[in-house]
C-alpha cells in the first residue's frame, strides 16, 4: 500500500517558530553536531540511540501505510521475535522487513564499508533497500498483479493510476531513465545552503514518490531512502509520525504542484526532533551547551526550561538563532535549587 490517499494542511501552529527560523536552526544545530559533538555517532558506539530511532521509525512509517501493530507489539516483535496479538501475518512481516531495511540504512549510511561511493546514493542502494523492506512480506503476500520480474528490488512493469491530486507517475518504460536522473540530482543536495537544504531534500523525496519506481512499497522505501540521504549528508534521520500522516500527505500533494515549502518544513522539524530527542542527549557530555529541547525530560519540559532561562533562573545562553542553550549540569543545579525552594509540609 502507498500513502497518497488523504490530505490536510501542514504548517506552523500558534507560538511555533516560523519556517525560516526552523531552517536556520536546522543548519546551525547540525553544524554544532558536526563541529562540537563529533557528528553522528556510529551504530556500534551508540547502539541505544539508534535503537530508539529504529523502533520509532519501523512503527510509524509502516503505520502511515495502514499497518495496525501498536508500538508495544512492534517492540516485542523486533526485540524478542514474538508476534504478539492476532494481526495478519503480513503486518508482522511489514514491520520486520522495514526494520531490517532501516538497520541497513543506519549502519551503511554512517559506515558504508564495501558500499562506499562518492555519491549520496546509487541505484544499487535503492534496489537493495526496497528488497530488504519488501522481501518478507512478499513471501507471505505478494502483489497480486506482479510479473515474475517485479519482485522486491526490481522496478515496476505496470503503469500507475493518477494520485488523488491529479499527478500521474511516468509510464513504467520511463522509470529506469528517470531514476538515473533522480540519482544524479541527489548529488546537488551537498551544495544546498541553510535556506535551501530542507526544500531541496523535500524536492528529492517528492520526486521519488512521483516516479513511484516500484509496484508496491514506494512510501516505505521513499522514507528509508530519505533517511539514507540525510545520514550520509551528516543529518539525523527524519521520522514522520503516524499522527502527522494527513499533514505529510497534504505536503506531498502540494509538492506535486511545485510548492516544496510545506514538506521542507515538516522534514526539517522531524530532523530537529530526532536531534533533540535521541542524538544530542546521548553524545553531549554533562558540561556541553546544547539546545534546551535536548535537555527536556520527564522531570521538566522544554517549555519550562525556556521560561526558567528567560527569567534568569536557569543558567543559559541565547544564540543568534534565537535558541536558548544550557548544559545538563546547569539543569540539574536548577532542578535541585527549585526543589530546595519548595516549602516542606
Amino acid at each position: 500500500m502507498d500513502s497518497r490517499a488523504a490530505n490536510k494542511s501542514a504548517g506552523a501552529g500558534p507560538g511555533r517558530p516560523s519556517r525560516e527560523v526552523v531552517y536556520e536552526r536546522l543548519y546551525v544545530q547540525t553544524a554544532e553536531l558536526r563541529t562540537r559533538l563529533g557528528g553522528l555517532p556510529s551504530p556500534i558506539e551508540a547502539r541505544d540511540i539508534w535503537r530508539g530511532i529504529w523502533l520509532a521509525e519501523a512503527h510509524h512509517s509502516t503505520a502511515i501505510e495502514g499497518n495496525t501493530l501498536v508500538m508495544q507489539q512492534v517492540q516485542q516483535l523486533l526485540d524478542q521475535g514474538r508476534a504478539v496479538g492476532n494481526k495478519e501475518l503480513r503486518e508482522y512481516m511489514e514491520v520486520r522487513g522495514y526494520a531490517n531495511a532501516a538497520d541497513w540504512v543506519y549502519g551503511h549510511g554512517i559506515e558504508p564499508g564495501d558500499w562506499q561511493t562518492d555519491e549520496p546514493i546509487t541505484l544499487t542502494d535503492l534496489r537493495h533497500i526496497h528488497k530488504l523492506a519488501l522481501d518478507l512480506v512478499w513471501d507471505v503476500d505478494p502483489h497480486p498483479s506482479a510479473t515474475p520480474r517485479e519482485v522486491p528490488g526490481s522496478f515496476r512493469e505496470h503503469d500507475i493510476e493518477p494520485f488523488p491530486g491529479g499527478m500521474r507517475p511516468p509510464a513504467f518504460t520511463d522509470v529506469p531513465s528517470q531514476m538515473e536522473v533522480w540519482v544524479r540530482e541527489t548529488a546537488l543536495l551537498r551544495e544546498a545552503d541553510a535556506a535551501t537544504f530542507p526544500e531541496a531534500m523535500a524536492r528529492s523525496h517528492a520526486r521519488f514518490e512521483q516516479i513511484h519506481p516500484f509496484l508496491d512499497g514506494n512510501g516505505r522505501t521513499g522514507r528509508l531512502v530519505l533517511n539514507l540521504l540525510l545520514v550520509r549528508l551528516g543529518y539525523p534521520p527524519a521520522i514522520i509520525y503516524k499522527r502527522e500522516r494527513a499533514q505529510y500527505l497534504r505536503a506531498l500533494q502540494r509538492a506535486d504542484q511545485g510548492d516544496f515549502g510545506t514538506l521542507g518544513e515538516l522534514l526539517a522539524r522531524a530532523v530537529l526532533d530526532n536531534l533533540y530527542k535521541f542524538i544530542v542527549p546521548a553524545v553531549a557530555g554533562p558540561a556541553r551547551l546544547v539546545p534546551l529541547p535536548a535537555l527536556a525530560s520527564e522531570r521538566i519540559s522544554a517549555d519550562a526550561l525556556r521560561v526558567a532561562a528567560a527569567r534568569g533562573r536557569l543558567e543559559a545562553s541565547k544564540g543568534e538563532d534565537g535558541m536558548w542553550r544550557s548544559s545538563r549540569q546547569w539543569v540539574e543545579h536548577y532542578l535541585y535549587d527549585r526543589q530546595a525552594r519548595r516549602p516542606t509540609t
